[in-house]
């Protein structure tokens, strides 16, 4: 078992709004682009530092998309900023037509994703998006588990050619990822070496599987946790190395059942390895208002779910 502790939570949309302020300061190309929303996405320290490259369009995200598609002709690099319900649902024709189609190199930035949002409810806690855009050709999707892995990769977007999702959250979470731990777009992360079952988490999810590993460590099962901070392009091959070796495997979202990692891990097997899976998402639902605790639980995806999963997925198992 592989020990993971923390000192202190802070949301992952803070992580976004250091790492969009150390991009403004190395690249003067980089340009934002908020929905009536700079407080909420953390976008105010880039705002004062660069006033002359924040744009606050207002409560007009298709704008907003449009905006952002037409500065990169002139070699601009635009990070729009709205809430994940907004900068998809909302949006999605103006995102499909204006940037995936013809390749625009714009950074889609989202935040308070996921049940994680909050009292809220379920009009703002977006749970397709995931689906949405990583079914959009040429679209690069990315979900960091804590603020250093945001802020990391956050600054690796500014590098990156070509249209990005980049989802995150709003309540205060573990961070347990090294400021200084590389970002590589499309790499996984082996955070715990296991051999009886693989995990693979992506998001706030992540913790959840860690603390579901250490106590399954408790019960002598070796659980492999692995983080799938890139939804596309995905790691094949790291998937494929850890189910060959532990021959079953969970994944864990906070996201729908249908269209998200779990889908996309479902897809990798049956075409390369067919081998057991248990998926540990929102099951066909829409959430409610309530706190992050509460309605991660509720909706079954809390650490005791995660067990039960793995506890489902080893009585599949073919040895």
């Amino acid at each position: 078992m592989t020990k993971f502790t923390f000192t202190e939570k802070k949301d992952t949309r803070s992580g976004f709004g250091a790492g969009l302020l150390e991009l403004g300061k190395s690249n003067s190309d980089v340009v934002a682009l908020c929905a009536d929303l700079t407080g909420s996405l953390k976008m105010d320290a880039f705002k004062k530092e660069f006033p002359d490259r924040f744009f606050q369009v207002g409560i007009a995200e298709a704008n907003m998309m449009g905006l952002a598609a037409g500065m990169t002709i002139g070699g601009k690099i635009p990070f729009t900023g709205t809430f994940a319900n907004f900068s998809t649902g909302r949006v999605y024709d103006q995102i499909r037509q204006s940037i995936a189609y013809s390749g625009k190199n714009v950074k889609i930035c989202a935040s308070h994703a996921g049940l994680t949002l909050g009292e809220d409810g379920a009009t703002h806690q977006i749970l397709e998006d995931i689906g949405m855009m990583k079914m959009l050709p040429g679209m690069t999707v990315i979900v960091p588990c804590d603020y250093n892995q945001t802020k990391a990769a956050t600054i690796a977007l500014g590098k990156h050619v070509g249209p990005a999702y980049l989802r995150f959250g709003r309540p205060g979470w573990p961070v347990f990822t090294a400021a200084d731990r590389p970002f590589i777009i499309g790499k996984a992360d082996k955070m715990v070496e296991g051999k009886d079952v693989t995990i693979f988490a992506t998001g706030h999810m992540v913790w959840q599987a860690i603390e579901a590993e250490a106590k399954l460590a408790e019960q002598s099962i070796s659980a492999e946790v692995i983080n799938i901070h890139t939804i596309k392009p995905l790691d094949v091959e790291a998937i494929l190395a850890s189910v060959q070796k532990t021959k079953c495997a969970v994944t864990c979202e906070e996201h729908q059942i249908n269209g998200g990692l779990g889908d996309s891990v479902a897809q990798v097997l049956a075409r390369f390895y067919p081998a057991p899976l248990e998926l540990v998402a929102v099951n066909d639902s829409f959430g409610e208002s309530g706190t992050p605790t509460q309605l991660l639980k509720k909706y079954g995806l809390a650490p005791e779910d995660v067990i039960k999963a793995v506890d489902k997925v080893l009585k599949r198992k073919v040895v």
